[in-house]
């Protein structure tokens, strides 16, 4: 399927397990590349054997810590998780840790549903507001955040790198 290609995709969501470690740790390395790879001066990452290890240690992190993937046809073309703040680090405060779309799947809505998925839970573990970090510059992801109800928070990492998205959740749809 070419980027842009208009197409309404049936996709479920489920929670992630430790064996889509591989697709995973794939599609995080496919959409780095394509997305912001270039902004952070890290272009061309690759599939390692110790990051396929480090998903499937983050994927099977217990509650607070969520993990999902969204499948097309059986595949894995997505993945978004949530938990507690880890920068600042709050206990109070919740984080989507990170979403990534197997770029062939961009602007289908699957992020949509797994940031829609990821709000209903963060409301529902009692957070009240949560946070995201992207990269500046990341235009396509930036206006992606701000479609969705976040905001730029002021707040900066990584030599000014990284900006930091706020989402109030007591007021959200996501209730």
């Amino acid at each position: 399927m070419k980027q842009g290609e208009v197409q309404k995709l049936l996709h479920t969501i489920r929670p992630a397990a430790p064996e889509d470690a591989d697709t995973v740790a794939r599609i995080y390395i496919d959409s780095w590349n394509a997305s912001f790879g270039e902004l952070m001066s890290q272009a061309n990452r690759t599939v390692t054997a110790d990051r396929i290890e480090r998903w499937r240690h983050d994927l099977t992190q217990p509650i607070p810590h969520r993990w999902w993937v969204a499948e097309h046809e059986g595949s894995i073309v997505g993945f978004a998780g949530i938990g507690p703040s880890r920068d600042p680090v709050d206990p109070q405060l919740g984080e989507l840790h990170t979403i990534a779309i197997d770029p062939p799947y961009w602007r289908q809505g699957i992020g949509k549903a797994l940031i829609s998925l990821a709000l209903q839970h963060l409301v529902s573990d009692g957070y009240r507001e949560a946070i995201l970090w992207t990269v500046e510059g990341y235009e396509r992801g930036i206006a992606f955040y701000e479609a969705m109800g976040w905001s730029r928070g002021g707040e900066v990492r990584d030599n000014r790198r990284q900006i930091r998205f706020r989402r109030d959740l007591a007021h959200t749809g996501a209730r």
